[in-house]
């Protein structure tokens, strides 16, 4: 499936009227912060310790905020092609790995269409000075653009942003259900871009097929790593 995977970095532009959402600017540079930004959740003090109730919770890390488990929510898109693909997409989840020295950014997807769970592994590339990232496929290069939404456990991908006639923008999430409030942010994006709720599709976790298949991948995983722990201790 040729979706568009280029990847730049959120920053706000001025409000076009006291209306308008905030539109993102599609030409700041990629960077190591951007890739792997983390966010923090609330530590709470232990139970044990009632000397700490009255302290403001300290922040603790998460995950960072691209490497790991992302799933489809949304998506629309005028460029025929990609609107004609994100059709046949019934559910989809992914795994990001940035790989910083070789600005590559490892991508494993898991795709259900038409019923059926399609498996992917391959690199994206990240050009940091013009801010995109690539992905080659059927001898096509695809490019999109990176938003990071307030909520760190979100983000947005933005193809052609400046064509009116191919536009798109797809909404991801570390959960397979969102929020309200993240919805309507996918939502300001969208109309600020100049697009409608119309336009919009939607993911649906219930027909997702791959689960069997991940956990294979997992299981395999696991092993693979046990043995190159066992091999590194015998050395």
């Amino acid at each position: 499936m040729a979706l568009p995977w280029a990847l730049a970095v959120l920053s706000l532009l001025p409000v076009l009227d006291a209306q308008s959402p905030v539109c993102p600017n599609f030409s700041v540079p990629i960077t190591n912060a951007s890739l792997d930004q983390w966010k923090y959740l609330p530590q709470s003090p232990p139970a044990d310790d009632p000397g700490l109730s009255s302290q403001s919770p300290s922040p603790a890390p998460a995950s960072p905020q691209i490497s790991g488990k992302w799933f489809y929510i949304a998506s629309a898109y005028r460029f025929p092609k990609y609107k004609e693909e994100s059709r046949k997409i019934n559910a989809s989840f992914f795994y990001f790995t940035p790989k910083h020295m070789e600005d590559r950014i490892q991508l494993r997807e898991y795709m259900t269409v038409a019923g059926q769970c399609m498996y992917t592994s391959t690199n994206l590339r990240v050009n940091r000075e013009n801010a995109t990232l690539t992905k080659h496929e059927n001898d096509t290069d695809h490019y999109g653009q990176l938003l990071l939404p307030k909520n760190p456990t979100s983000f947005m991908l933005a193809s052609f942003p400046e064509d009116k006639q191919k536009m798109g923008l797809s909404f991801f999430a570390d959960k397979p259900e969102v929020t309200p409030e993240q919805m309507e942010e996918f939502y300001d994006y969208l109309t600020c871009m100049g697009m409608d709720k119309s336009e919009v599709l939607y993911g649906d976790e219930k027909k997702n097929m791959c689960l069997q298949l991940e956990k294979q991948h997992e299981e395999r995983r696991r092993k693979e790593k046990e043995k190159s722990e066992t091999g590194s201790a015998l050395d």
